[in-house]
């Protein structure tokens, strides 16, 4: 039993063929890298496939068997698993197929699965449709392949600069293939192959669909024959045939037939071709002047088989045959190349053996004369339509004729003589009156076939010099004198035969020769310097002219017998014109003359032809004809058109003056000439009837013949001469100025009427139309909407004859008009005939007409708006997008934009209409109520939208030739006419992606329309059912150009392309409808950004820089959200791929601490050498870590070239430069990329009306100096718009690759970028950013956007390095996601600290590069110092030392210890950042003391925040001594001073902005830090700043507390602080630096502290305020916390003493200081209260971002005050107390506060001496004792619990940990891992723990300070106070006997109330003193004491002042117990 069958799903017959051609083009053409290789297995693989050209797997009988019975039994097919069942209709398609084709069964069934899996690709076609494609595109493919690998082959003719390998390997492969024969095996196919029958074929079997599959299928055919045709052609272009193949190729010609229209097609030709280069002798003499030395004949017969003497006997024989061929023209064509041969081969020494051919030449050229050779060549070879598309057709043609004329110059004598004789019995028969015979002769054929050959030049290769031979050099611009000019000058023999033939052919020319010689003349005129010779013989030819006029005919072929003759023909045609009254009654135009036969009328055509021909093609015959006062061509031409001649002469001599307007001198004359010979009556006189004109001739003459010859001409003259100029007063004086009645002709009678016109030719139709409407869309084009144009139109006046043409279009074109109605028409016309896809008469006239109604819409569309903007009101004018959504009267439907949009299905055929179609679908789908609306008529007929769908994917996927990208266009602001389909298209998407759904992207990629576009599941092509979208194809360009960018540099077409396609691509990424699906399928299905990724960067010339670096900027901006994304979702397998590729490198770098070692640099010397340090930066940059293989990430940043050169300034001598710069910016436009560049063509034209409005005889002089300083300023232009392109593709890629960075640095989980991973990623980031930014030239405006990255790299470098940071903590656990915003960084895994990681050498040269880049902005670019100072800022946190918790063990050690511990590595790093910082001096100072004072208000922040941070450290106070003596901190305090105005206006409820706030806040912790020093503080005393602040206003205007208002504020939770607490931002800083100044101060601490009390003075009622204490939260303690403090340093008798007041304001001052002197006493029983404490208490503890809550911080702020408010009792009473005998009592002696008494006086009389306020008991220490002791008690447990946890932090369970790292997160962050919460938890413990030991530091300096002074004053009233009777009635008297111990503190005021209260105490009872003991020993119990006992053993053993709690606690019990009390 047989092996089962398997069908493979990849066919045999389409897919390898495919591949073939695939490796053929990427190895001959595409020139790949690594090409040859692979083209060399291939051709290995399948030279079979070659050898069996074409030929299908045979059928087989148990193949058709098995496919049968696939239905029900199965079949096995490669790539899947068991047998596969087939539906019976595939089984039954299959075996059609096998039938039609003779294909193999399992071969039918492998195209017919091959077909399945490309039919989303193939306009969704049945998939029986598709394999007939596949099968012949196969075939196509092979063809193709063949043909390329023939035309590499090492040859004769050219070379297309491959390789020496690679064309071996061609040249050895095909000749191998030739040896199997292949020249039989092409012929036969080429026979066998018939389109006919083929179609025939396939249209019985069903194989044919519709219009467009039958296009398609016919191409694939005609191609499959051609290549195989060219495969002969190329191989006998590069070496001749052998003899027994060229015998076949004979036989083969022999049986060749003509097409139906006479002439060859396309196969044929090329086997002809073939034969006729295998014949070829031109090379002949080129092989004698090279081989010299070798034998001739060896020569000969290797290169040319032609010389061996069986070959030519064969190829003689055969030709020599009398048998016809089915051709005889060809016959003859083939038996003139051998006459040509043997005559060649005659002249040369080998031919003596070749004798009996050699002379039969002239017969066989007899044969091939006599088979009208050359009318063959004209009619059938020439006119086919392939016969232009090959340069080397027309090269072997051109070789026929020259060898012809030089080879056989005797044969062309004996022509000419038997054309003369035949022209002279011409003339007898007609002068006898007999018929004249008719038929040409030969050498009027040859005449006229080279006319015609020449006629067309499409690859300009002037092939018609050959016959000019100049008699002097044609010196060309760049040959003048040159070595080059006279070589070329020196005529060859055969040059100078063709040029004889010229000469002599023209010299007693017969008439019947006279058009034929013409002719000829005109086809080799064509050319410039062909032209040139032809005018220059002309012209000599005139000599002699009067003695021809007398009757010689030597001159008349002559401009002189032309010009004559025309003027002859004017003076006898002309005639008088009519007068006014006799016109009314002309009915009729004259009849034409009779005197002009038909042979004088095409021998002036041809005059006309050939004069039109020459001044076109060259300028200098031009303006010499024109300018000639004999000739005047344009008088005489311009007459004739007054004169009664037929129409198509009146349209040569249009055709002839449109020639000469292509010089604007000419072209502005021509305008006058044209207006004053009434061409176009534009002067009409009212009531009277036209008689003459164009338009006459056009409604009377050409209407009624049908042809519109001279309709046609006229548009072509307008057409010339809009392209030059029109001229704004065209007919002035006659009639209104302008164009207008021209256009109206144009318009009204010629396009609107075209349609109802009867043609003739139908072609004719399509091509009027296709001339007006290019007329329409010059002037639009050219037409700018200006103010001026509406400046006097009213309603119905839009069309007047002063109107711009370009207006009266935009008119017609915006109103419902017939004009637009017509194009509409036209367009739907249109389509529908190209649906058809059929040739039909006029389809290329059709095709330019569509065109250009599509660009007359589109410009419409471009300029509607600023033309509307313009418009008046009263102007009725419609948006042209709405017109194009009205009804279609055709159709009655609004189907004007599908019929617009059909024209995409049509761009592989013509893809002019597709990119005009859809610069309009552009342009309209920027407006956003149309999208949905195409959307809708795209998908409301499912085959529409198919066919929509697929059309613009095949447009993307077609290169169109119009995509232009070239460095002149770029230069320049983006053009719609300029771009290509693709580009059009890609445009498209990204506008209609910026609209909501449905729009037209989301159509046309795919998405779902009628559900959210997010559910979409994105496919391939053909995977359930999904169609191929522009996705699909967007991403099929991106990666078939994606191994170019490694290797080869892509040409700027395709570069534009790709761009865009990135573009869309980052759009759909980032769109948050589209991103989803989008990113999941470039993930998943395509792996397309790695595979993008790894091609980065991307090469570039300096050509196409700018696109590359667009291109990446949008691929780096993608990447940079998929890796955010990718981070998001935790894919960390696919991220780790990316990052893996993005951040390794070839080879791995060494560690920066290794690798750097600058400590010896920096300490050669007191101040740093900058040279050495440059060194270490290069040695860093290039030395040890130079490696091959860079970081991509770092790749990339080298590829940004940081340099941008601009133009020079210009240097001009007549324009005015300021003036010009002006113009020039008014034209400058925003580009798409957001670059300013100017519009060259708007300011060349403001140029250029500006010259032309010059007048006078200096104006005209200098016009040439004038025309050159344009043309330089233009240049410049250019140059500058393309330095702003580069400069802004730079931007743009370095913004993209900030943005990768970033999302790198900030959301990579930190498993996949560990700890030394990240740091040398940041270091080497760091380096070369610097390197790159450091240059000397580098471009400032890149300078931002690298100082913001370097604040980036800064800001993790800190995060990284810092002791705190997550990175140097310990643990296993790695975080997930991390964030740029997330203060804790990330979390990882180092073993060393982060500082230690990096190296100290390493971050000192970060701040070397750092300070180098501040001193390289100078004085400017402060902007960009904001980004440096924010980077140095985080640098400097980085010396910092970390938080540690305090163990409360630091008082155990002793002063020696910490004087001899050694310094840290942070405290060596800070002291070399400082010799660093001071080693720049002034410059640097100057530069950030600038800065502080001046500029932006964030720089003018940061830049403080630098000062404040270096004079921290700065131990010289170096920067302090230049801020003050350079006067920047006089102004800096000034500043405070006019700041102030605009601080008021923030206390006011909604301020208008709080800039000024955060800038005063920046500026007062400046000054506080200043003041923290000694030297400081004494400067800012210098300049004042306390009387700055005192009259600052801003402090007297505290609000008035409401608690609702800020009840409101909490709960709308606003950003904007309240009133109140934006003043407070305001005072305490100011109080803050009052504390300061007075704790620096030790010195002047009086001076001082009169200043601050003159402050509290002067704002005494915002002080008094804050005193009263009537808020209790935490801004209102802070602010009491601080203002006790001051008043504890301040309002003491020593600074109150030595107060420079006197008089009243001494009272004054006294007055205030005394009430906030009893305020602040005042404070303790408000403090003590019960009611206070509870209202702290009901505080939200909730924790802060600090950690810590807001009642935590409304405690301590609590025992702070209460700390300060003791330390000024105690100030207070021992400076007013001398001694224990005259101690001041600030308490009076009861203990009723503490007992929850009130302290209630016995004696009436007592009462009521005692003030409004009264003295606190000494109950209150007694109350604060408690609370003291208390608090203090819970703050040790709590500090003894956190540091447990703090030392067993692992051992903590998840929700402990989670609850103690929740409050430092960012808000909404839950998915952490343990890790970072875990360091998190730490930071927070050490917080609390030190939050711990501050209040137990406060509570204990409380206790120690109340105890004191309970223990002073119980001294006092126990032992020291002598008690009263309470009944004396002259207390006074015995005051003498006791002591003065309540002396008051301001002796000389004895009426104060403090005195007052004071004195009072002297009436101390011995009651009272009694009950003071018992109250005393009741509060002060032995509880109390052991609590203390407990405090001072816990806390104080390490404290110096152990044991003083306790001796304080004896004494206080001592005077309170009885025996005690007793004794005293």
């Amino acid at each position: 039993m047989a092996a089962p069958l398997a069908a493979n799903s990849v066919t045999r017959l389409w897919n390898p063929y495919k591949d073939v051609r695939q490796a053929v083009e990427n190895a001959v053409h595409e020139q790949l890298p690594d090409s040859l290789h692979k083209l060399a297995t291939v051709l290995r693989k399948h030279k079979p496939d070659f050898l069996s050209l074409f030929n299908n797997p045979a059928k087989n009988p148990q193949h058709r068997e098995r496919l049968k019975k696939a239905n029900i039994e199965g079949i096995s097919i490669h790539g899947q698993q068991g047998l596969c069942l087939l539906s019976s209709q595939l089984v039954e398609e299959a075996l059609v197929l096998s039938d039609m084709f003779d294909l193999n069964e399992i071969a039918a069934l492998e195209l017919l699965l091959a077909a399945q899996d490309q039919q989303p690709h193939m306009q969704n076609y049945a998939h029986g449709l598709v394999a007939v494609l596949l099968y012949w595109d196969g075939k196509a493919a092979i063809a193709s392949a063949l043909r390329s690998l023939i035309l590499a082959r090492r040859g004769r003719t050219w070379t297309l600069g491959l390789s020496e390998e690679l064309v071996a390997l061609a040249t050895h492969f095909t000749d191998e293939l030739m040896e199997e024969g292949l020249t039989r095996k092409v012929l036969e196919l080429v026979e066998s192959i018939d389109f006919n029958t083929e179609f025939e074929k396939l249209r019985r079997d069903r194989g044919l669909g519709n219009e467009r599959h039958r296009k398609q299928v016919s191409d694939l055919i005609k191609d499959s024959r051609q290549n195989l045709a060219e495969c002969l052609y190329v191989w006998a272009c590069q070496s001749p045939l052998t003899k027994a193949d060229t015998l076949l190729l004979v036989e083969h010609l022999q049986h060749t037939s003509l097409d139906g229209e006479g002439r060859l097609d396309g196969p044929s030709l090329a086997l002809l071709m073939a034969l006729l280069y295998c014949f070829g002798t031109s090379e002949h003499e080129h092989v004698f002047d090279h081989q010299e030395d070798s034998p001739q004949s060896q020569v000969l017969q290797h290169r040319f088989p032609v010389m061996e003497r069986s070959y030519m006997q064969a190829i003689h024989g055969c030709l020599v045959d009398a048998q016809p061929w089915t051709v005889p023209g060809l016959q003859a064509v083939v038996r003139l190349a051998w006459s040509l041969v043997l005559r060649s081969v005659s002249q040369l020494p080998e031919s003596a053996a070749l004798g009996e051919f050699i002379e039969a030449d002239e017969a066989m050229l007899d044969l091939a004369l006599s088979g009208g050779v050359f009318l063959f060549l004209r009619e059938s070879v020439i006119t086919t339509e392939a016969f232009y598309q090959d340069d080397f057709y027309i090269r072997r043609v051109h070789a026929l004729i020259t060898d012809f004329i030089a080879l056989m110059p005797l044969k062309v004598k004996q022509l000419r003589n038997r054309a003369d004789e035949e022209a002279r019995i011409m003339i007898m028969n007609v002068q006898m009156g007999s018929e004249t015979p008719q038929g040409c002769c030969d050498l009027e054929q040859l005449m006229m076939l080279a006319g015609e050959l020449y006629s067309k030049d499409p690859f300009g290769l002037e092939l018609a010099l050959d016959f000019w031979c100049p008699v002097e050099p044609l010196q060309g611009p760049g040959e003048m004198g040159s070595f080059l000019s006279i070589y070329q000058t020196r005529p060859m023999s055969k040059e100078v035969s063709l040029s004889k033939f010229v000469r002599q052919t023209g010299d007693l020319l017969p008439p019947s020769l006279y058009l034929p010689y013409l002719c000829m003349l005109r086809g080799l005129a064509n050319g410039s310097k062909c032209a040139h010779y032809c005018f220059n013989l002309l012209k000599t030819n005139g000599t002699g002219i009067v003695e021809s006029i007398q009757g010689m005919s030597g001159g008349i072929v002559s401009w002189e017998h032309f010009f004559h003759s025309l003027h002859a023909y004017h003076e006898h045609l002309k005639r008088e014109v009519p007068s006014m009254e006799t016109q009314p009654f002309r009915t009729q135009p004259a009849a034409a003359p009779k005197n002009i036969i038909p042979r004088e009328l095409e021998g002036l055509r041809a005059v006309l032809k050939l004069t039109a021909t020459i001044a076109q093609q060259c300028e200098s015959a031009r303006l010499s004809l024109y300018e000639h006062p004999q000739w005047m061509p344009l008088v005489t031409v311009l007459g004739l058109m007054q004169c009664s001649i037929p129409p198509l002469l009146k349209a040569e001599l249009l055709n002839t003056v449109s020639a000469f307007a292509g010089t604007a001198e000419i072209a502005a004359s021509l305008w006058q000439a044209i207006e004053m010979a009434q061409i176009l009556e534009t002067v009409k006189v009212p009531n009277m009837r036209q008689s003459s004109g164009i338009e006459m001739e056009l409604n009377e003459i050409e209407s009624r013949l049908e042809e519109y010859p001279m309709t046609r001409a006229f548009c072509g003259l307008l057409n010339a001469l809009i392209h030059v100029c029109v001229p704004e007063n065209l007919g002035a004086g006659l009639r209104a100025p302008g164009f207008e009645p021209y256009l109206t002709f144009i318009r009204d009678s010629v396009f609107v009427k075209f349609p109802s016109r009867a043609y003739r030719d139908p072609a004719e139709k399509w091509q009027v139309a296709e001339l007006a409407l290019g007329i329409f869309q010059k002037l639009l084009y050219a037409y700018e909407p200006q103010l001026e144009d509406f400046g006097h139109k009213n309603l119905g006046e839009a069309s007047s004859a002063s109107s711009l043409p370009g207006y009266t279009i935009m008119i017609h074109l915006l109103t419902e008009s017939p004009m637009l109605n017509l194009c509409l028409n036209i367009l739907e016309e249109g389509i529908c005939l190209l649906d058809t896809f059929s040739t039909f008469p006029g389809k290329s006239s059709l095709e330019g007409a569509l065109q250009y109604c599509l660009a007359l819409l589109g410009l419409a569309l471009q300029k509607e708006g600023a033309f509307m903007a313009m418009s008046q009101a009263n102007l009725l004018v419609t948006p042209l997008e709405l017109l194009l959504q009205a009804v279609n009267p055709q159709s009655k439907n609004p189907d004007h934009l599908i019929n617009i949009a059909r024209f995409v299905c049509h761009g592989f055929a013509n893809p002019g209409l597709a990119r005009e179609s859809t610069k309009i679908l552009w342009q309209v789908c920027q407006y956003p109520n149309i999208q949905s609306r195409l959307v809708g008529d795209f998908t409301q007929n499912k085959s529409i939208g198919e066919k929509m769908l697929a059309g613009f994917v095949e447009c993307l996927e077609m290169e169109d030739m119009r995509e232009s990208s070239t460095a002149e266009e770029e230069c320049q602001p983006a053009a719609l006419g300029e771009l290509g389909t693709r580009a059009n298209i890609l445009n498209l998407l990204l506008c209609s992606l910026e609209h909501k759904s449905p729009n037209v992207a989301l159509f046309l990629f795919g998405f779902e329309l009628r559900k959210p576009a997010s559910s979409t599941n994105l496919q391939d092509a053909g995977v359930l059912k999904f169609p191929k979208t522009c996705l699909h194809s967007i991403i099929a360009i991106l990666s078939s150009d994606s191994d170019q960018h490694s290797t080869t540099v892509g040409i700027g077409s395709k570069l534009h392309i790709i761009e865009l396609c990135y573009q869309v691509i980052y759009q759909l990424c980032t769109n948050p409808d589209t991103s989803g699906p989008t990113m999941r399928y470039l993930r998943t299905g395509k792996d397309f950004l790695y595979q993008q990724l790894q091609h980065l960067p991307f090469q570039s010339t300096e050509g196409n820089s700018v696109l590359v670096l667009n291109q990446m900027a949008w691929l780096l901006r993608t990447i940079a959200v998929e890796i955010r994304v990718a981070s998001m979702h935790r894919q960390r397998s696919y991220l780790h791929r990316l990052l893996r590729l993005l951040l390794g490198s070839q080879v791995p770098s060494p560690s920066m601490s290794e690798a750097l070692s600058i400590a010896p640099l920096l300490s050669q010397g007191s101040e740093p050498d900058r040279n050495s340090a440059e060194e270490l930066d290069n040695y860093m940059l290039f030395g040890e870590l130079k490696i091959k293989g860079h970081r991509k990430l770092v790749s990339v940043l080298e590829a940004i070239d940081f340099v941008q050169p601009f133009p020079e300034d210009l240097q001009l001598d007549i324009l005015d430069r300021t003036q010009l710069e002006k113009v020039i910016e008014s034209c400058e436009e925003r580009s798409v990329h957001g670059a300013s560049l100017c519009n060259v063509k708007k300011l060349k034209n403001i140029i250029m009306g500006e010259m032309n409005k010059l007048q006078g005889l200096g104006a005209i002089g200098h016009r040439s100096v004038l025309l050159n300083e344009v043309r330089t300023v233009l240049e410049h232009v250019l140059e500058r718009n393309r330095s702003r392109k580069g400069l802004q593709s730079k931007l743009s890629c370095l913004e993209a690759w900030r943005q990768v960075m970033e999302t790198v640095l900030a959301s990579c989980p930190t498993e996949l970028l560990q700890g030394e991973e990240r740091q040398m990623l940041i270091t080497d980031l760091l380096y070369h950013l610097f390197q790159k930014i450091l240059h000397e030239n580098v471009a400032a405006q890149l300078m931002p956007l690298a100082s913001g990255a370097l604040f980036t790299l800064c800001t993790h470098l800190s995060q990284f390095a810092r002791a705190d940071s997550p990175w140097v903590s310990a643990g296993n656990q790695c975080m997930q996601i991390t964030s740029l915003f997330d203060p804790l960084g990330a979390v990882g895994q180092p073993a060393i600290s982060g500082l230690a990681a990096i190296g100290a050498d390493s971050l000192l040269l970060v701040l070397k590069n750092l300070l180098d880049f501040i001193m390289k902005t100078g004085g400017s670019y402060q902007r960009v110092r904001t980004s440096l100072y924010g980077a140095m800022l985080y640098y400097l946190q980085i010396t910092q030392t970390p938080d540690v918790p305090d163990t409360l063990e630091a008082g155990r050690a002793s002063m020696w210890d910490a004087l001899t511990t050694a310094e840290d590595e942070y405290g060596r790093l800070r002291r070399e950042n400082v010799k660093l910082i001071n080693s720049y001096g002034p410059p640097l100072l100057e530069i950030v003391c600038r800065d502080a004072c001046d500029g932006p208000e964030i720089g003018r922040m940061l830049a403080l925040a630098i000062l404040e941070q270096i004079l921290r450290v700065d131990r010289h106070q170096q920067w302090l001594t230049y801020f003050s003596n350079s006067g920047y901190l006089p102004v800096l305090v000034e500043s405070l001073a006019r700041d102030d105005p605009t601080l008021q206006g923030l206390l006011i409820p909604q301020p208008p902005s709080l800039k000024s706030l955060y800038i005063y806040e920046s500026k007062m912790a400046f000054l506080t830090c200043l003041a923290q020093s000694s030297q400081g503080a004494s400067e800012l005393l210098r300049v004042g700043v306390l009387t700055c602040l005192v009259h600052c206003r801003m402090f007297s205007l505290r609000p008035e507390p409401n608690p609702y208002h800020v009840q409101a504020v909490r709960e709308s939770e606003s950003f904007i602080p309240s009133t109140m607490e934006r003043y407070r931002q305001l005072l305490i800083p100011a109080l803050q630096l009052c504390s300061a100044l007075l704790t620096s101060l030790a010195g002047q601490q009086r001076r001082a502290a009169s200043q601050v009390m003159q402050f509290l003075v002067v704002h005494g009622d915002a002080v008094h305020a804050v005193l009263r204490c009537q808020e209790v939260n935490l801004g209102a303690l802070q602010e009491i916390s601080l203002l006790t403090s001051i008043m504890s340093q301040t309002a003491l008798p020593e600074f109150l003493m030595g107060m420079d007041f006197q008089g009243n304001a001494l009272l004054e001052i006294k007055g205030h200081l005394e009430r906030m002197q009893r305020q602040t006493l005042g404070l303790l029983t408000k403090i003590c209260s019960q009611e206070m404490l509870r209202k702290v208490r009901e505080l939200d503890n909730e924790a802060q971002s600090n950690g810590l809550g807001c009642r935590d911080e409304a405690q301590l702020a609590v025992q702070q005050i209460c700390a300060h408010l003791m330390e000024y009792c105690y100030k207070l009473m021992v400076q007013s107390s001398p001694s224990l005998q005259h101690t001041f009592c600030l308490f009076t002696p009861s203990f009723a506060e503490a007992m929850g008494q009130d302290s209630i006086r016995r004696d009436d009389a007592a009462v009521a001496s005692v003030p409004g306020w009264k003295l606190s008991g000494l109950g209150v220490l007694m109350c604060l004792i408690r609370e003291a002791s208390n608090s203090f008690q819970q703050a040790y447990d709590g500090h003894r619990q956190n540091l447990q946890k703090f030392k067993g932090l692992e051992q903590l369970s998840v929700d402990e940990i989670r609850k103690l790292s929740q409050p430092l997160l960012p808000v909404g962050v839950e998915k952490l891992s343990a890790g970072h919460r875990q360091h998190a938890a730490r930071r927070r413990l050490i917080k609390m723990v030190n939050y711990n030991a501050q209040f137990l530091a406060l509570s204990n300096y409380t206790l120690e300070t109340c105890l004191f002074i309970m223990w002073r004053h119980l001294q006092f009233y126990c032992v020291h106070c002598v008690p009263v009777d309470p009944y004396d009635p002259h207390p006074s008297v015995s005051s003498h006997l006791r002591p003065r111990h309540l002396q008051g503190i301001f002796v000389t005021d004895h009426g104060s109330d403090l005195q007052t209260a004071a004195l009072s105490l002297t009436r101390v009872t011995r009651q009272d003193v009694e009950q003071l003991l018992g109250d005393a020993a009741t509060c002060f119990t032995e509880a109390v004491q052991k609590k203390l006992q407990d405090i001072e053993s816990n806390y104080c053993k390490v404290q110096s002042r152990y044991t003083f709690i306790q001796a304080l606690s004896r004494r206080i019990r001592r005077l309170i117990t009885p025996s005690c009390s007793g004794s005293a």
